[in-house]
């Protein structure tokens, strides 16, 4: 391994917070410390920086948060971090303390902030794509997402029960600003009667006309529903649901209890290797990538590019076999 001045790391997280960041964390601060490299925190994302909210951490900051959900770096949006003035001051406080490599921990957002104050003349960057919706372009999976799925499905589990005793239908609502792969995971695994997903819309007519089918037929059932940029559209699916079929739809949105909990152990795994990943590419010389998993091997890819939709399911296989599964 040919190793490239690394001397200090500052490590963020930005953006919405997954399980699995601390796992991501304390890996990045154990093989700096292995390797001799000083790791710094930046507090609440970017807005740490513009706020100047660093401090060193030592093996010890890191010790028993792998099980903790969240992020032990909190995580914010910063508004004032697309200003270039801004990054100027942002890149000049990273330049006084001779910090020559930055590990971001986020999507899409996130990236696109380190690749620009790096090219601004800044540090070296390294991404690790973390996010509970699994649409960062370039990696098929990212830390969070197994973690989300996971509660999603025992969320719709318990709610069976109580569908199933007094024979009631429910929506449920599941997080996915432009992608459906949180709704097709937990809804095939939960045996849902029906999948709704951004990536290939219905209408509610052609949605009600295919539940009154005698084969769909059911005492109760479950609709699993992306949230699709519009949390809380369920409210008014159910109410047309009603008028067009007759039946009552109870809702229960999941919300933000999907981005919580204790991180599975593909998470923890995936972010223990990505985090140590990072620093290994930074090591060797390698700036604006990003760690992924593509078909089950990890590799360092290029950044998406700045304009790059999120990833989206390009099929409708699954939902296809959720139409067969249904019945």
């Amino acid at each position: 391994m040919n190793f490239y001045p690394t001397k200090k790391i500052v490590v963020l997280t930005s953006g919405g917070d997954a399980p699995g960041m601390n796992a991501a964390i304390r890996a990045v601060v154990r093989a700096g410390h292995y390797y001799n490299i000083e790791i710094f925190g930046c507090l609440l994302g970017y807005q740490g920086l513009v706020d100047q909210k660093i401090f060193p951490m030592g093996l010890e900051s890191v010790a028993n948060c792998i099980q903790h959900g969240g992020t032990i770096l909190k995580a914010d949006r910063c508004i004032a971090f697309y200003e270039k003035s801004t990054r100027d001051k942002c890149r000049e406080f990273l330049a006084q303390h001779e910090i020559d490599s930055m590990i971001v921990i986020g999507g899409n957002g996130s990236f696109k902030g380190a690749a620009l104050i790096s090219s601004e003349g800044g540090p070296r960057v390294m991404g690790i794509p973390g996010t509970i919706d699994n649409d960062i372009p370039g990696t098929d999976y990212t830390i969070g997402f197994d973690t989300a799925r996971n509660t999603a499905l025992q969320a719709i589990d318990k709610i069976r029960d109580t569908a199933s005793s007094h024979n009631r239908s429910f929506l449920v609502e599941v997080m996915g600003r432009s992608s459906g792969f949180l709704a097709v995971d937990v809804g095939i695994a939960g045996g849902a009667e029906f999948i709704l997903i951004p990536e290939y819309p219905i209408s509610i007519e052609d949605l009600a006309a295919r539940l009154m089918k005698p084969k769909r037929q059911k005492m109760s059932s479950i609709l699993v529903i992306a949230e699709a940029d519009r949390p809380g559209r369920s409210f008014d699916i159910a109410v047309q649901l009603k008028q067009l079929t007759g039946n009552e739809y109870r809702v229960c949105i999941l919300g933000h209890t999907q981005r919580g909990g204790t991180p599975t152990l593909e998470d923890r795994k995936m972010g223990s290797i990505m985090g140590y990943l990072a620093v290994k590419g930074l090591l060797q010389g390698e700036t604006h990538k990003m760690v992924a998993r593509n078909q089950d091997k990890l590799s360092l890819v290029p950044f998406p590019e700045p304009h790059t939709p999120s990833r989206v399911i390009s099929d409708k296989s699954l939902l296809e076999l959720n139409d067969i599964l249904c019945i």
